[in-house]
């Protein structure tokens, strides 16, 4: 059955979401559609452009992608108190580069002296506008019809364009997280699309990787010179990071993924060597630090990042949390506590 969106989207339980969003059509999304031969590859660029456009505008942030012939996965984290502390006018500002905005709001631009009654009507057309930039629902919302309009315009028709709302996950835990992130970057692996993190095109995990090494060298250079006291390359206060994704740091780290950028690179490398039947290489004997640190057993890990979507519903964590969350939304059960 359905279920409302604000029963789905918990930001009091958590600020990560998965985000998911199916083409309904026979063409493609995006890549080489074997019914009418062409190829859509390009739209792949517009959902990353958008998205990163979008974050870019709204108080939420993208932690990983994966851009799909027929789909697309996003991980972000909403950034409320980010959007609340907002002046008026950055909120003015961030709703002009996507809206029309508001004869009233234009006419407070222009300088005008609002009276009292006009001005309860301002704020209250802000007020609206500042929920609005933290909702996943309107991110969504803009991002998917940007894209349907782009795609029917291109293949000059109209109609639906994704097969229904997008569906969402609430993370509710650091374990739920990581194993999210690695399944949506690992999406290309497992579908046998890609042998490699860095062959996997237009996913987080390619631009994290592509940028780190492009930075690599600058870092090494650095270090040769000890008067400048230049912290080791794996201090991820220092690491070169994709400014427009949401850097990894650690729980010590103030507005960072609560993880190890390396780890991360670690363990998804390992991961993708177990669920991918024909990628070759060494597969290291020891388990990855971050799982070891988070106590999470390798099979349960494995299971995880290759059925993470068959494992939960809309809440995803441990049994405690799920079954947490379930009672306080008033339900017996959610998927995955039992």
């Amino acid at each position: 059955m359905t279920r409302a969106r604000n029963a789905l989207i918990d930001l009091s339980a958590t600020p990560y979401y998965h985000l998911i969003a199916r083409c309904v059509r026979r063409a493609f999304l995006c890549g080489e559609d074997k019914y009418s031969g062409k190829n859509f590859d390009h739209r792949r660029e517009w959902l990353v452009e958008r998205m990163k456009l979008l974050s870019s505008v709204f108080a939420i942030e993208i932690a990983t992608y994966a851009i799909m012939s027929n789909h697309y996965h996003l991980v972000v984290k909403v950034n409320k108190q980010t959007a609340l502390d907002w002046s008026d006018d950055e909120i003015i500002k961030r709703w002009y580069q996507l809206y029309n905005g508001d004869s009233l709001v234009d006419r407070y631009i222009s300088g005008e002296v609002l009276d009292d009654a006009t001005m309860t009507f301002f704020n209250d057309i802000v007020s609206k506008w500042r929920l609005r930039l933290y909702d996943i629902s309107w991110y969504m919302k803009n991002l998917n019809e940007f894209i349907a309009k782009e795609a029917n315009k291109e293949d000059n028709c109209t109609g639906k364009y994704w097969e229904g709302r997008y569906k969402s996950q609430a993370l509710l835990d650091e374990s739920a997280l990581l194993s999210c992130m690695a399944y949506v970057d690992l999406n290309p692996i497992r579908a046998n699309m890609a042998n490699t993190l860095e062959e996997s095109d237009f996913t987080s995990i390619q631009e994290r990787l592509l940028h780190f090494k492009a930075h690599k060298k600058d870092n090494k250079k650095a270090q040769l010179n000890p008067s400048q006291n230049i912290p080791q390359k794996d201090d991820p206060a220092h690491i070169s990071q994709p400014t427009e994704l949401k850097p990894f740091g650690g729980e010590h780290l103030a507005g960072t993924i609560p993880f190890s950028l390396l780890d991360y690179f670690e363990l998804v490398d390992w991961s993708g060597r177990h669920v991918h039947p024909k990628k070759t290489g060494y597969i290291s004997r020891s388990i990855p630090r971050v799982l070891v640190t988070l106590n999470i057993e390798e099979t349960v890990w494995l299971e995880q990042v290759q059925s993470f979507r068959r494992q939960y519903a809309n809440f995803a964590g441990s049994k405690h949390v799920l079954c947490r969350q379930a009672a306080k939304n008033d339900v017996k059960w959610y998927k995955g506590a039992g």
